[in-house]
């Protein structure tokens, strides 16, 4: 099997965005980004979700 849409860490996704992991968490917790795959006692997102989170900014930044 080929991981193509790798899982993230929190600190992964937050530098993604250029974040804090707070900041990350707060987005998390207001819907900007969606919630983690629980794995465990893991929190994992597609790496995917957070470069879709960037391009969501900027259609909205662009259609201003």
């Amino acid at each position: 099997m080929t991981i193509t849409d790798p899982l993230i860490k929190d600190k992964e996704g937050a530098a993604i965005i250029d974040s804090s992991v707070a900041t990350w968490w707060r987005r998390v917790a207001d819907g900007t980004i969606p919630p983690p795959i629980k794995i465990g006692g893991m929190s994992r997102w597609r790496q995917s979700d957070a470069i879709a989170v960037i391009e969501k900014a900027e259609a909205a930044r662009d259609a201003d």
